[in-house]
């Protein structure tokens, strides 16, 4: 077992949740195999990189061990090596955030905000 199918290899190491969330960030380019789009069919083998957006993160891996089936975390961490970059600090500064859908603010939610602004800078 030299390559196995991208989607398949995602699912099986444990970085995509099922093998259609795998199949559907491959058709979404979401996965580059060694910096180039892949699609679900795509073989990787050993020493391949594999980039993959999982929700809100970039996941940057590369194939150590070429898998078919789904295997438990201790023994999926063995196929990879993580080379994803770390992620940013959080801001220091606080940001003002609305609920999405909440609507344009209010008079009074303005002027809260506008007092809250004048005490932070």
């Amino acid at each position: 077992m030299e390559s196995t199918r991208v989607d398949r290899w995602l699912w099986a190491v444990r970085i995509t949740k099922t093998r259609p969330d795998a199949a559907t960030a491959c058709r979404g380019g979401h996965v580059r195999v060694n910096n180039r789009p892949a699609k679900p069919a795509t073989t990787v083998a050993p020493g391949d990189v594999v980039s993959a957006l999982v929700g809100d993160r970039t996941r940057v891996v590369e194939v150590l061990r070429v898998i078919q089936k789904r295997v438990g975390a201790a023994d999926a961490i063995t196929c990879y090596l993580d080379r994803t970059p770390p992620a940013p600090p959080a801001s220091a500064t606080p940001i003002a955030t609305r609920d999405r859908g909440a609507g344009r603010p209010t008079k009074r939610d303005r002027r809260a905000l506008e007092k809250w602004r004048t005490q932070q800078g």
